[in-house]
């Protein structure tokens, strides 16, 4: 049976191991007699909530879930490797993986313009999941979202407008299997850590839907997309290893050059932006003052790792004026 859209006033917060084993027993029982023996569709990401969701149907129907996940050439360093190691080879899971970067790099060539780019990103992720969805069509009658409380307390009909899967055509619609929806992000961190999953899964930073495709700035291209994953793979290392606390952090590479000097020869190159930030409600945010040496070590590894880069900026401004992301 469905889960309401409202949480039950005398619903205890999860933030034991205890209380999220409970939950879990729970779940996977209502699941089971939700679902009995017929097979559920979902859209794996790679973030917490799709992966917590992913972890506790496997517990409780196996390979009757049908995870997909589809690689758009604009993750992160190692995420879709890291989920097909941790689902496929350590949970067995039943898991389609689609490389689709060509598609949707192609389709992005020479396009400029931050919303196009989001909109072009969002509409082709539905069209290959769609493409998934309908090989097994005849065998799915649900579809499993990882949809948490505030995406209904923030949405007026309960599910969030710029859901990844929200937009399948009329004649693909399944029943529901959404058994998260009542849960705040930390709790559903802490049932992610009682179900197994990686801790730097569990606490996974917020992505935007279109990944790094936003973080490159301006048209993107192959070259300085790489760049980009790989400067801010360095990033995301060293605040990791200086247990630096911020909400967030991530390198930006802009479509701009900067003159340098590398091996005694001028360099034309791009230039990478440090971006971090604290936040409570995402409505405003500050900006952390990091160590003198960490910034130092950052632009070192950057500028001499990473073919490309020949300038490190650490970006001050607060929310307002600026926005957690560049575009």
């Amino acid at each position: 049976m469905a889960l309401p859209n409202k949480r039950p006033d005398d619903m205890a917060r999860i933030t034991t191991p205890e209380l999220a084993q409970a939950f879990i027993e729970e779940q996977v029982a209502a699941v089971r007699e939700q679902v009995g023996e017929k097979n559920v569709l979902l859209a794996l990401s790679g973030g917490v909530d799709s992966s917590v969701v992913a972890a506790l149907l496997i517990k409780a129907i196996g390979k009757q879930l049908i995870c997909v996940h589809v690689n758009h050439g604009l993750m992160r360093k190692g995420e879709s490797e890291q989920v097909v190691d941790v689902f496929r080879n350590q949970m067995d899971a039943n898991l389609v993986y689609v490389d689709a970067t060509d598609r949707f790099l192609d389709l992005l060539a020479g396009v400029a313009e931050p919303e196009r780019k989001r909109k072009i990103i969002g509409a082709e992720f539905i069209r290959v999941f769609e493409e998934e969805a309908r090989k097994v069509a005849g065998e799915v009658d649900f579809l499993a979202q990882g949809t948490i409380y505030p995406d209904i307390l923030e949405s007026k009909d309960g599910v969030k407008a710029h859901h990844n899967v929200g937009g399948l055509p009329e004649d693909l619609q399944f029943d529901l299997v959404e058994p998260v929806k009542l849960l705040y992000k930390d709790e559903v961190r802490v049932v992610g850590r009682e179900l197994g999953l990686p801790e730097n899964m569990v606490e996974r930073q917020p992505f935007p839907g279109p990944g790094l495709g936003v973080r490159c700035l301006g048209a993107i291209t192959r070259d300085r997309l790489e760049a980009l994953r790989e400067a801010d793979a360095i990033v995301r290392e060293e605040m990791e290893a200086a247990g630096v606390g911020a909400w967030q952090y991530f390198a930006v590479v802009p479509d701009m050059r900067a003159t340098g000097v590398r091996d005694g020869v001028r360099a034309y190159e791009w230039p990478a932006i440090i971006r971090a930030i604290n936040t409570v409600d995402v409505m405003t945010a500050t900006v952390p003052e990091l160590d003198w040496e960490l910034l130092k070590r950052m632009t070192d590894r950057v500028t001499h790792e990473v073919p490309g880069i020949c300038r490190v900026c650490y970006d001050l401004t607060p929310k307002p004026v600026g926005t957690v992301e560049w575009e």
